[in-house]
């Protein structure tokens, strides 16, 4: 090689070197969840999230970070956890599971995109102004499992087939408890049947609610969908077992930890539908563009076992509507 040529080529290596460096050097973008619970009691959520973030590409550690951001079942540490991410800062912030955090992450940035994953009417919530084009920065899906309590109160008045005092478990500083409710009672007296509500706002006051429905003497007791409840399904069908109280909750984990039935969206598909609009996002898609994602198919889940305990025999009409039956 003539040394003209190779005084050429090396220049020109030379100043395409630190164009690959900074190539290399260009930070990864960085997703931030949002979350009230605690990582223990949502690694199969986290996981479904993570799933959808790779069905569009990204894969946490080789091409995005995620920061994650738990309250550990204080709503009020919300506000704080997401300005801290968008200090991080933050290319778009997931906020699956919770009205409250999706409040937070909204009212603390007009720009960074938020991507939510919530059980009741958005536009109702204040999130979006409409379900197909939700404007501004926020955008995500509905499991739509606060609506679907009326439902279950049917469902349990089935299996039981006769007049009985219902409990309802609900969280009163959650401001779409207030429609759920409404139903229930509506329900309840189409039922013609007698309501006791029961309250909890913090982990301290579910074993109290127990032991009140309990007091009450509850037949059987409702549990409405609420990210409190939905951290704790041991606990809950822990005490509901113990108490002798047949129960019907919002998840399906509640089934699988001993919970006698369930009836409402597949979280775990939920989180993953989550985790796709995030990768969307990423790739340059506006939250604006892209419509509420609402939950279409409902899981009723029966536990046998749990019913033995409790000495019911399930009606066939009900097992043969059961999507699964734990035996």
């Amino acid at each position: 090689m003539r040394r003209r040529e190779f005084v050429t080529l090396l220049g020109g290596a030379a100043a395409a070197w630190p164009l690959a460096a900074r190539a290399q050097q260009q930070p990864m973008p960085v997703v931030g969840f949002l979350h009230p619970g605690s990582p223990e009691a949502n690694a199969k959520f986290v996981a479904g999230f993570r799933k959808g973030l790779g069905e569009t590409g990204y894969v946490e550690g080789r091409n995005v970070a995620i920061e994650y951001r738990w309250g550990h079942g204080e709503s009020a540490r919300l506000p704080e956890l997401a300005a801290d991410l968008i200090n991080r800062p933050a290319s778009v912030i997931a906020t699956p599971g919770s009205v409250a955090a999706a409040l937070a992450a909204k009212a603390a940035t007009t720009t960074i995109p938020i991507v939510f994953m919530i059980g009741v009417d958005p536009v109702q919530a204040g999130l979006v102004a409409s379900l197909n084009r939700p404007g501004g920065n926020v955008t995500g899906t509905s499991s739509m499992n606060t609506v679907l309590a009326a439902k279950q109160l049917e469902l349990l008045h089935q299996l039981l087939h006769r007049d009985v005092r219902f409990a309802v478990l609900v969280n009163p500083s959650n401001p779409q408890s207030g429609p759920a409710l409404t139903d229930i009672q509506a329900a309840a007296s189409a039922l013609g049947q007698q309501l006791e509500i029961l309250t909890a706002t913090t982990n301290r006051d579910i074993r109290p609610a127990f032991d009140a429905a309990v007091q009450k003497r509850a037949d059987a007791m409702l549990v409405i969908a609420d990210p409190l409840f939905a951290n704790r399904p041991v606990q809950l069908a822990t005490l509901a077992a113990r108490h002798a109280i047949p129960a019907i909750f919002p998840l399906r984990e509640f089934a699988e930890a001993g919970g006698l039935m369930s009836y409402g969206s597949n979280l775990t598909e939920l989180f993953r539908l989550t985790g796709t609009y995030a990768g969307r996002v990423l790739k340059g898609e506006k939250p604006a563009d892209l419509p509420i994602q609402q939950a279409t198919k409902f899981e009723f889940v029966i536990n046998l076992q749990t019913a033995d305990a409790l000495g019911l025999e399930i009606p066939p009409t009900l097992l043969a509507r059961a999507d699964e039956v734990i035996e």
